[in-house]
C-alpha cells in the first residue's frame, strides 16, 4: 500500500505535542473476525462514546488516571504508569512487545480508538517507520470523518455493525459512510455484529442491505453474545436462530460466518 509521508517529517525532532489516555498494552490471541487465532499486540485506548448493552469493557468508557503495560509478551506482568502517554513512550512500549517472529499484527482497540484520531494521525506514521507489523483497527464504525484521518496508515479495519435490538445503539448512516470510505481505499475491511436471542430480523436485513449496497464481498461475522451471568444481560441466540439468520443473509452477501468470541473461551482477555 502506498503510504503518505509522515506528518512529523517536516517538524523538528521531538516537537510532537499529542498525548493519549491508554488502558493497557499486552500480547494475546485475537478472538474475533478475520484475524481470529492470530497473535497480536493490543493497544487499548481509553474512552468510548457508545454505551452498548452487551459491553464487557465498561472500564474503558472513561479515561483513567493510569494505564497498565505488559513487560513481557503474554506473561501478564503489568506495570502501572500515569496517563496520558506521549508518542515516543508508546512507540517504545510497542517495540518492546515486538519480539522476533511472535506477532502477526498490531490491534488498535478500546474503548473507541477513533476518539483519538488526531493522536493516531501522528503516532501511526512514526510506528510504521519503526515496526513492520500490519495495523488493525477495531472500531464501532460510527466516526467516518475520524477514520479518514488515519485510513492511509491502516491495513485492516474490523467494524462493529451496531444492531439496535441488541446493542441499543443505531448508526446506520455513519456505518454506510464508514464502509464506503474503506471500500474506496486500499484497506481490507470486514464487519462484526453481536447477535442475541432478541435480535430483530429487520435489523439483520437492514445490515445486509447496507453491506450489499457498498460491496457484497465485505465479510460479515455474526458473533453470538457471550453471557456474562449478570441480570439483564442479553441471552445468546438458539442454534435455529443462527442457522436461519445466516441462510437469509447469504442471499445478499458473499461471506457470512458465525464465530463466537473465542478469546473468552480460552481466557485471552
Amino acid at each position: 500500500m502506498n503510504r503518505p509521508e509522515s506528518s512529523l517529517q517536516t517538524r523538528p525532532q521531538g516537537q510532537t505535542t499529542q498525548t493519549v489516555p491508554l488502558v493497557e498494552i499486552f500480547s494475546a490471541i485475537q478472538g474475533e473476525g478475520l484475524n481470529v487465532g492470530t497473535r497480536q499486540i493490543f493497544i487499548r485506548f481509553g474512552g468510548c462514546d457508545l454505551r452498548c448493552t452487551f459491553c464487557d469493557s465498561a472500564h474503558t468508557w472513561h479515561a483513567q488516571s493510569t494505564c497498565r503495560i505488559e513487560q513481557t509478551p503474554g506473561q501478564r506482568d503489568f506495570e502501572v504508569f500515569p496517563n496520558p502517554i506521549e508518542i515516543s513512550k508508546l512507540v517504545a512500549w510497542v517495540e518492546r512487545q515486538n519480539q522476533p517472529k511472535l506477532h502477526d499484527s498490531i490491534s488498535l482497540t478500546g474503548g473507541e480508538p477513533l476518539l483519538h484520531a488526531d493522536f493516531l494521525a501522528e503516532f501511526l506514521p512514526v510506528m510504521r517507520d519503526r515496526i513492520s507489523l500490519p495495523i488493525y483497527l477495531e472500531t464501532g464504525g460510527h466516526r467516518p470523518d475520524e477514520l479518514a484521518q488515519i485510513l492511509p496508515y491502516l491495513d485492516l479495519v474490523g467494524m462493529d455493525l451496531k444492531l439496535p435490538s441488541v446493542s441499543g445503539e443505531a448508526h446506520w448512516e455513519a456505518h454506510q459512510t464508514f464502509l464506503e470510505y474503506c471500500d474506496r481505499s486500499e484497506v481490507e475491511v470486514f464487519c462484526k455484529a453481536i447477535v442475541s436471542s432478541a435480535t430483530d430480523l429487520g435489523d439483520l436485513e437492514r445490515a445486509a442491505n447496507l453491506l450489499a449496497e457498498v460491496n457484497p464481498a465485505i465479510p460479515l461475522f455474526l458473533q453470538p453474545v457471550t453471557p456474562l451471568n449478570a441480570k439483564g444481560q442479553p441471552v445468546p441466540p438458539t442454534p435455529d436462530q443462527i442457522l436461519y439468520w445466516q441462510s437469509q443473509l447469504k442471499q445478499q452477501l458473499h461471506s457470512v460466518r458465525v464465530i463466537p468470541q473465542t478469546h473468552k473461551m480460552i481466557n485471552q482477555l
